[in-house]
């Protein structure tokens, strides 16, 4: 990533004429935000005096204390290269502070970087997130309202002609590469109208920039060819839902924590105790990286999602798979995670949940290299392998219970993420659905 000073981002605002800035940055529910200023402002933004109104975001603060300020990250500049017809937009992602000057509690970035200090005073210097997106692609209808309609009947990898999304999709790479981003492959995904763009690793902090920045973009250039792009989790009954698999990595002094080339599968004590962790705390972390009443629906056996908690280095199945690559490569990568997650909070839960492992030396239990989807209940018990949260509500319960994984929001994001994600459960529970009205009201 660049690094940036004040006086270059002056210097490539006058030579890019960019004439408004977006200071951008994440509420609780991973939505993101902005407060947009015209060029003559960007002095002033640059050294931290913008204030915004935060009694009127998602889970910050009451409107008694409302002030915030706003940080910006000045190594984020990037300007949006479909925004050039009358002068360009540029965009700096911020930390909230309060407005004497501390890091606000109630932000997802802040708090990932509180949980990244926690890994460096255990000696690791560095945090590595591979992310895979994936998304579907609906056409609008005649008003630009998204339809159930699917712009191509491709399946796993297929080339045009059933793959109509592949203009889109590669649209949406050459914007992504021109803002600087690595990507490693574009392809379409199992069911029809749906796709994925996985882009090179980075630390914990600008992978996450990246996947909000990339959400941005998915959906800005969708809409240019006439389609929906969206991230919800389970759009369609019947085929694979969306997912976001996260590779994870560990680095002490310039070294991957996690390959050991004398150890079992090449892996290190290290690997195996975030392993252990990170199965441990599964069901409780589950709320955060599966957070709406649709994640849900993914996490059903059949769709290629994993709703069992277990690990190999073999099968797909399991909650963790470890990729074959080692070396430096050497990674664990964490399959229920999906793209309605603020990645800020999924990957504070995730470090939290490893490090937890390491800390407490956790062992743990033995792979599982059969597929577990054709396993009977009682050889699952018998295996030690436990299910994840069939609801939201169970989630919800399950975090609530867990003090590691409270602890990894901090007392303000957790209580303001339980009680809007508790109102949309009950939102959900009472609403009558039209399943229902199909199943009863004639048989009634």
């Amino acid at each position: 990533m660049a690094k940036y000073t004040k006086a270059d981002i002056q210097r490539l605002a006058q030579e890019e004429n960019v004439k408004f800035i977006r200071l951008q940055f994440t509420d609780i529910l991973g939505t993101i935000k902005n407060v947009e200023i015209p060029i003559s402002q960007l002095e002033k933004a640059l050294d931290n005096k913008m204030m915004f109104d935060g009694s009127s975001i998602e889970g910050f603060v009451r409107i008694e204390e409302s002030d915030m300020r706003l940080h910006p990250d000045l190594d984020t500049w990037v300007v949006f290269p479909w925004t050039a017809e009358k002068g360009k937009v540029a965009r700096l992602i911020c930390d909230i502070y309060t407005p004497d000057d501390k890091p606000f509690a109630g932000d997802p970035r802040n708090n990932l970087k509180r949980v990244l200090a926690e890994m460096k005073e255990l000696g690791f210097t560095n945090f590595n997130l591979g992310p895979e997106p994936e998304f579907f692609l609906f056409k609008l209808d005649q008003k630009g309202e998204p339809t159930l309609e699917l712009n191509d009947q491709g399946g796993y990898f297929d080339l045009a002609p059933t793959d109509l999304g592949e203009n889109c999709r590669r649209d949406i790479v050459l914007e992504l590469e021109e803002m600087g981003f690595e990507i490693e492959a574009s392809h379409h995904e199992v069911a029809p109208g749906q796709h994925e763009i996985d882009f090179k690793y980075a630390d914990a902090v600008t992978a996450c920039d990246q996947i909000q920045t990339f959400k941005l973009v998915v959906k800005t250039i969708a809409r240019k060819h006439g389609l929906h792009a969206t991230f919800m989790p389970k759009p369609l009954f019947g085929v694979n839902g969306s997912g976001m698999h996260c590779n994870l990595s560990l680095f002490k002094d310039g070294k991957n924590a996690f390959y050991e080339p004398t150890g079992d599968l090449e892996l290190s004590d290290t690997a195996r105790q975030f392993i252990a962790g990170i199965l441990k705390h599964a069901p409780s972390f589950t709320a955060v990286t599966n957070p709406t009443v649709n994640s849900y629906k993914r996490l059903v056996p059949g769709y290629e999602a994993p709703c069992y908690v277990a690990w190999s280095a073999q099968n797909r199945s399991p909650l963790i798979r470890i990729p074959a690559s080692r070396g430096m490569s050497t990674r664990v990568e964490v399959r229920s995670v999906d793209p309605a997650a603020n990645p800020y909070l999924a990957l504070a839960v995730l470090l939290k949940a490893g490090l937890d492992g390491i800390k407490n030396n956790i062992t743990p239990p033995a792979a599982v290299d059969r597929n577990i989807y054709v396993m009977s209940k009682e050889e699952r018990i018998e295996e030690g392998i436990i299910d994840l949260p069939a609801t939201l509500a169970q989630a919800l319960d399950q975090l609530k219970n867990n003090e590691t994984m409270v602890a990894a929001l901090g007392e303000h994001i957790f209580e303001h993420f339980v009680e809007a994600k508790e109102i949309e459960w009950d939102m959900f529970r009472t609403v009558v659905h039209p399943w229902e009205r199909e199943q009863y009201m004639s048989m009634y």
